[in-house]
């Protein structure tokens, strides 16, 4: 059973040293800033700042895995594979990384897991964690490349749902550019989050008559 556990900066320490002898010099640097943005912002929404670091670090913990060896593991261990996700092997690093975090990281607080496993797609109904993460992963100091990636860092610390409806509409635009197959989940996630900013404004706009 996935239990909360109160973490302390040795947990970080201890998970960050094991993190760094399985991924590239590069991706432990984006794990960093990835934590460090989760850290900021769970400063900002109130958040467990020790887990939004851990789940910062771990967020990637599987992509030094071959794509190949992804898909192996994944069977190997019953991890459900969809379509596209066998496809765009890419998409496997959350859910075996969800897994790993767990077995090779003794991680065994729902809320850290349950934002390694939505950080590339997200879902309906997000934690404020998971919200987190998703965000820092796209917004972390060594980003460059997003669009309109100025103005989503300015609305992560000013509204988190906002944010992240931007991130996932930039998203879509992107892998619809690109021809990508794009996973249903993130489709979902998108219609999930314009739902609720529409209803958020209709609310407010009743409110002002």
């Amino acid at each position: 059973m996935l239990h909360k556990k109160s973490y302390k900066e040795s947990d970080i320490i201890s998970i960050k040293k094991k993190v760094k002898r399985k991924v590239s010099k590069k991706r432990y640097q984006h794990i960093l800033g990835v934590a460090y943005t989760a850290a900021a912002l769970a400063m900002r929404y109130e958040e467990d700042i020790l887990k939004a670091q851990i789940a910062g670090v771990l967020h990637d913990c599987a992509k030094g895995i071959r794509s190949d060896k992804m898909v192996e593991l994944c069977d190997h261990y019953h991890i459900t594979i969809s379509d596209v996700e066998r496809k765009n092997t890419e998409l496997l690093h959350a859910k075996l990384g969800g897994f790993l975090a767990m077995k090779r990281y003794h991680i065994q607080d729902k809320e850290i897991i349950g934002a390694i496993l939505a950080h590339t797609t997200g879902h309906p109904n997000m934690t404020t964690l998971e919200k987190i993460i998703f965000i820092a992963d796209y917004i972390e100091p060594g980003r460059y490349k997003q669009k309109n990636l100025k103005m989503i860092r300015y609305e992560a610390f000013r509204d988190l749902d906002a944010c992240l409806l931007m991130i996932l509409r930039d998203t879509l635009e992107y892998l619809q550019e690109t021809g990508t197959e794009i996973d249903p989940m993130t489709q979902q996630t998108y219609e999930y989050y314009t739902e609720q900013l529409n209803k958020t404004e209709k609310g407010e706009k009743n409110e002002s008559i």
